[in-house]
């Protein structure tokens, strides 16, 4: 009886046994069914949409437009939120891939989107050894579902869709194409979108550049970059990126040496931020931005759905004609010089020195009128006042009131505390200045400084700043008189005094101008002679010969749009011109006669490369070649003899008074250069262009108010404030000799039959074919 109760209780238990595997297997295949339900559930978009193969094919992400330099770099971006530019995997460094491989998802190359071990262990030990994300989930996190939410339902219905959509993912894109999705979609701060701005904003490198701490920093911002920011905690990006080493070491891409001498590196960054208000060539960009904006707006520019191109959205590619390291020497010319010359200026311009500093020559109550019209033309001013709907006296109360504020010196921003009437004082003080460089065959502009510094002075004074032009008009003049009256630069004029009537040429008074020194030496000058030394009753000699019309028409041949009078008192410079306009000008007489108008912008490309527009150069034949090169050949006793002598080597030997603005010198040019110098009534606006055969320079120095200047002309001549940033500029630009920049003489045209060369007798002129040049023409002195 005893052995048949024991089979009983065996039989019992096995019994209730297979109950529990039976319930178990049953509970294993519910969850298995509900698991693939809900992935089936949502593959439907049941719990919501996602994405279509389309949307998978284009992924929509946000590209910053890029502005490109002539030799390749990049000059700036347009964007709005995202300052991206995509990279393909082949600009990828293998450590940099590595690292993210090592550290972010070991078994990238075996799984399909999910790795399954790694959720095995997540879920086994609640995500205490490492989540269970692959790259590929990551990559469908950051295009599709976005930031995780807090609610835990919703964040398993987004985990399930980062889940289809990876395995999509990786349906749809190669192994090597999903990281550099990867590497191009993230944020790694401070407007570093992807990894070609975190590269290029970090290090100041292009991300095939990079080397591997550089690398495994970068790659540890991935676990957090608000929280793994280099600039506000390098101690812990640095632990963060010797961790990355570490996992490089563990997964064999680094040796144990490499290891331990990466992880001894300090923590280095070359911090380039990249704004619109700060880098290289910002007031080309700003310009450029404007022009972009016009051609944009224009339909025969729309995209191919109809809408115009967003700059800040759509990636679009900008080929300009600037050179970045012609670019960079010439801020850095401007920076040299304008630093030193602002030095002098302060000196000059203390209450004991002159009690209404920063002016001269005005009244008190002038120079309330000047703050009132400068308060009233601000961007504040427009702000307060059509935006926020502000009266005027609150306007005026709120540029009273101290607050504080970042203000710009030579020596770095000052944080202070200022009313904002009192920082538009301040800035009064600063001599401002425009500076282009042009290669006249082509007219591709190399070079564009609107200003000292374009965070704070925004203005642009090489396209947008128009200013009197002083001597620098004068070739003009002479051009005018070669190609009328076949005057040879050996022609000889007297300096005495010279009037043009009233009424002869519309000048209601008779204009009798002086020289700069009033008075007149009575003596005979070639005419190269009173060029070089700006002799100013010979230049009105010559406007009474031709008459004011024929300069007039000849400068707007030369594309000058300004509005220039036909009166005769032009021939001194008193029109208001750009820099723009007069390099784009003074690039006739360098390329043989021909105007070519100023280039900006090659080509604009699309995200996918596809040409959206290309320049078409745009030229005419403005003067004959021999009239062009013969005015060169005068500009040339400017830099020679004359006001432009301090090029060469030999000219401050006894000047020594000098040297505190004449920043660079010696400069010891002994190539030949053509130039001209400029300065206006009260030394209010300093001029030099300056002409090498392939490269057209010109700069202007002056305050933002006319009353703005030097006392004396020692200091406030162009030969002074201008000519010094074009010195410093060609010595920078000759000693990079990849770039060049011309040492040869000007091309002597093959019919030349006007004498140019004064130091030789007429019959022997070596570059003249017809020594009766002058023959028939009356000389009336």
């Amino acid at each position: 009886m005893a052995k048949k109760v024991s089979n009983k209780k065996t039989k019992g238990n096995t019994t209730g046994f297979r109950k529990y595997i039976v319930w178990f297997w049953r509970l294993f295949a519910a969850g298995v069914i509900f698991v693939f339900l809900i992935f089936l559930l949502a593959s439907w978009g049941v719990f919501g949409a996602l994405p279509s193969f389309e949307i998978l094919e284009n992924p929509q992400t946000n590209l910053a437009s890029e502005i490109i330099s002539s030799d390749g770099k990049t000059l700036g971006k347009y964007y709005l939120n995202d300052n991206r530019t995509p990279v393909a995997f082949e600009e990828l460094p293998d450590h940099l891939v590595n690292a993210l491989i090592a550290t972010e998802d070991e078994r990238y190359y075996d799984h399909s989107g999910i790795d399954a071990w790694g959720t095995l262990r997540a879920v086994a030990y609640m995500g205490t050894k490492g989540g269970a994300s692959t790259i590929s989930q990551q990559l469908a996190k950051q295009l599709f579902t976005g930031v995780a939410s807090t609610n835990i339902v919703q964040r398993i219905l987004q985990k399930i869709k980062e889940w289809i959509i990876a395995i999509q993912l990786e349906r749809q894109y190669t192994k090597e194409e999903i990281i550099a999705m990867y590497f191009n979609i993230y944020d790694f701060g401070n407007n570093a979108d992807g990894i070609r701005s975190a590269a290029r904003i970090y290090f100041g490198e292009e991300p095939s550049n990079l080397n591997v701490e550089q690398s495994a920093m970068l790659v540890g911002m991935f676990k957090n970059s608000s929280l793994y920011n280099p600039r506000r905690n390098p101690v812990g990006v640095s632990n963060r990126r010797n961790v990355v080493l570490n996992q490089m070491y563990k997964n064999d891409f680094l040796n144990e040496q490499e290891r331990d001498s990466l992880t001894a590196i300090p923590l280095e960054i070359d911090y380039h931020p990249e704004s619109h208000r700060e880098g290289i060539a910002t007031y080309f960009r700003e310009y450029l931005r404007e022009w972009l904006k016009q051609w944009t707006s224009d339909e025969d520019n729309y995209r191919p759905d109809g809408e115009k191109y967003n700059i800040y959205l759509d990636g679009l590619k900008i080929f300009t004609t600037i050179d970045s390291r012609m670019q960079a020497y010439a801020e850095e010319a401007v920076s040299e010089h304008m630093k030193r010359l602002q030095a002098e200026f302060f000196v000059q311009n203390t209450d004991e020195r002159n009690p209404t500093a920063p002016f001269l020559d005005l009244t008190p109550e002038e120079i309330e009128k000047v703050y009132d019209r400068s308060m009233r033309q601000s961007e504040r001013w427009r702000h307060m006042k059509y935006d926020l709907k502000k009266s005027d006296d609150e306007i005026v109360a709120s540029f009273k009131k101290k607050i504080p504020m970042e203000v710009f010196s030579w020596n770095g921003e000052i944080d202070t505390i200022m009313s904002p009437l009192d920082s538009l004082k301040y800035y009064k003080y600063f001599l401002r200045t425009g500076m282009m460089s042009m290669e006249p065959q082509s007219g591709h502009v190399k070079a564009w400084v609107g200003g000292i510094n374009y965070k704070h002075f925004q203005y642009d004074q090489v396209k947008q700043g128009k200013r009197q032009a002083g001597s620098t008009f004068k070739p003009f003049v002479y051009a005018t008189a070669i190609d009328q009256l076949h005057l040879s630069p050996c022609d000889e004029f007297p300096d005495i005094y010279t009037c043009i009537e009233a009424n002869k040429y519309g000048n209601i008074q008779p204009w009798c101008p002086k020289n700069s020194n009033g008075g007149y030496s009575g003596d005979m000058y070639t005419l190269k002679h009173a060029l070089a030394n700006s002799v100013n009753t010979i230049t009105a000699r010559l406007m009474d010969k031709v008459g004011p019309q024929p300069v007039v028409n000849l400068i707007k041949r030369m594309g000058v749009e300004s509005e220039i009078p036909a009166l005769p008192s032009i021939a001194l410079g008193t029109p208001d011109i750009s820099v723009y306009e007069m390099v784009g000008a003074f690039g006739t007489f360098a390329n043989q006669g021909v105007y070519v108008k100023p280039v900006m912008i090659t080509r604009i490309e699309d995200k996918n490369g596809t040409v959206l527009y290309e320049s078409v150069p745009e030229t005419r034949d403005v003067l004959s070649r021999e009239v062009a090169y013969t005015t060169v050949k005068l500009m040339e006793g400017v830099t020679q003899s004359g006001s432009g002598a301090r090029l060469r080597g030999t000219w401050a030997k006894n000047q020594t008074m000098y040297k505190e603005i004449i920043t660079g010198y010696p400069y010891d040019f002994k190539n030949p250069i053509a130039g001209k110098t400029g300065t206006t009534q009260n030394n209010s606006d300093g001029w030099f262009m300056g002409m090498v055969p392939n490269l057209v320079t010109g700069v202007w120095v002056g305050g933002e108010d006319r009353a703005t200047h030097f006392a004396s002309t020692r200091y406030g001549q162009g030969a002074s404030m201008a000519l010094p940033i074009w010195g410093v500029y060609m010595k920078k630009c000759y000693a990079d000799e990849d770039l060049d920049v011309s040492t040869a003489a000007f091309e002597v045209p093959s019919d030349l039959s006007i004498r140019v060369d004064c130091s030789t007798p007429e019959e022997q002129d070596p570059e003249a074919t017809d020594t009766d040049y002058n023959e028939g023409i009356d000389i009336d002195f």
